[in-house]
């Protein structure tokens, strides 16, 4: 098997997607000999945050001297991001012999009359085989839709069940309401874990709790109300929370001074389980954190930023940063999205702020909202709308706007700010 014929094995994996059930996967697992049973979790469920959350609390870990397994999606970049040992994403060689594992057992499984896993579900069997062999003391494991049928689920050695901030999103698989959404991710918390949680909405607060009631499970709530700033700009960030004061983080942002109070809670209680963590791996680690794609400062005169916002909760977030870290300025954005999000909550939330709105369509991605289709959704609420041909002629026709004072802010679906990210890459090097 090639690197390339082992990825068309797991994307063709989308074909067994079905009705929503655990069962394949653990049935696949157990044929691999559980190897998830042999590794220790912080597992991470949540609507927006997650990612922030799980960048901060496996840079502590490194630097404290673990092994960490990291594993995520969407990713950026490249597709061997989502699987990461110490920052180091799985290599091909790896990623190819262990889906050849994979596929062997899955194929015997379908000659067996059997459900075969998906591509999301393969690729979390293949995780831990790869995390289990690479001997990991922790992985910080990022659910990827919901929690309680999400194929990150069938971990058994949850040591902190961490909730970010919950909200509307994929509502046609987790129901109609925060309620129903809640109890879905809620579903990570198992006997024996402690939980973490932000401030959440009285509905999805009610559902935490109630999880976590059932499951004797002792609860910690980040509280935004004890965060203090100190200092808020697109270069370093400085804030109190409880008794710690000037922590510094470098991602930028309103939203991640309650990720990384959420990191440190759950450091604090790993602390508690017996996990040697130095107060000064937290602020080294906690400082030096990237997670890039989050309100990321790209390139200066004009500024350039990134930012991954693309439902309710989301938006509701960057209209909070633009109104607290880019008030006065002029502002000329770059939007992309999926057909199937929230779109229009986003745009509501965020287009009367901007002088130059550019929209492009997310290439590559059967679920991309066509640009021309995003400019007539954005000119409901700002008329200096224009669709552009592709990434590189939105990128383009932003520089032609801007003037050196000026903020370029590309936000939207991750699965073209990759591209645009490497584009402005390219631009500052010529």
């Amino acid at each position: 098997m090639t690197y390339e014929e082992a990825r068309r094995y797991l994307e063709e994996c989308n074909q067994y997607a079905g009705e929503l059930t655990l069962g394949p996967l653990r049935e696949m697992l157990r044929r691999l000999d559980d190897p998830q049973d042999r590794l220790k979790f912080v597992h991470i469920a949540g609507t927006n945050g997650k990612g922030s959350v799980l960048a901060y609390v496996s840079a502590v870990l490194q630097r404290a001297g673990y092994r960490v397994g990291r594993y995520m999606s969407p990713t950026i970049f490249r597709y061997r991001e989502r699987i990461q040992v110490n920052e180091e994403s799985i290599s091909k060689e790896d990623l190819t012999r262990l889906t050849e594992k994979v596929q062997k057992v899955g194929e015997q499984m379908l000659l067996e009359g059997l459900g075969h896993p998906t591509m999301f579900e393969a690729e979390t069997a293949v995780a831990f085989l790869y995390f289990t062999e690479q001997e990991c003391d922790l992985v910080v494991l990022e659910a990827g839709m919901g929690g309680r049928t999400d194929a990150t689920n069938v971990i058994r050695n949850t040591l902190v069940a961490v909730l970010a901030s919950i909200s509307m999103d994929h509502m046609s698989f987790l129901g109609d309401t925060l309620s129903e959404i809640a109890k879905q991710k809620a579903g990570i918390i198992k006997p024996g874990c402690t939980v973490v949680t932000v401030k959440q909405e009285p509905e999805a607060e009610q559902e935490v709790l109630a999880r976590s009631r059932e499951c004797g499970c002792e609860v910690v709530v980040a509280d935004a109300d004890q965060v203090i700033h100190r200092k808020r700009d697109f270069i370093e960030q400085k804030f109190d929370y409880k008794e710690r004061t000037q922590v510094e983080i470098s991602l930028s942002g309103e939203y991640q001074f309650i990720n990384a109070a959420a990191a440190l809670e759950v450091l604090d209680v790993l602390r508690e389980k017996g996990y040697s963590i130095s107060e000064e791996s937290i602020r080294e680690g906690m400082k030096h954190t990237v997670w890039k794609g989050r309100f990321t400062l790209m390139a200066k005169e004009p500024y350039v930023i990134v930012d991954g916002a693309h439902n309710r909760d989301a938006a509701k977030r960057l209209r909070e940063t633009i109104e607290q870290y880019l008030k006065g300025r002029r502002l000329i954005y770059i939007m992309g999205v999926l057909a199937d999000k929230e779109y229009e909550v986003v745009i509501e939330q965020t287009a009367s702020y901007a002088s130059e709105i550019i929209t492009v369509m997310t290439p590559d991605n059967d679920r991309a909202l066509p640009a021309e289709d995003l400019k007539k959704a954005v000119e409901r609420y700002n008329p200096h709308v224009q669709a552009a041909d592709s990434i590189a002629d939105a990128l383009h026709r932003a520089y032609d706007l801007a003037g050196k004072e000026d903020v370029i802010l590309a936000f939207g679906s991750l699965s073209y700010l990759g591209e645009l990210m490497r584009q402005i890459e390219q631009r500052k090097e010529q």
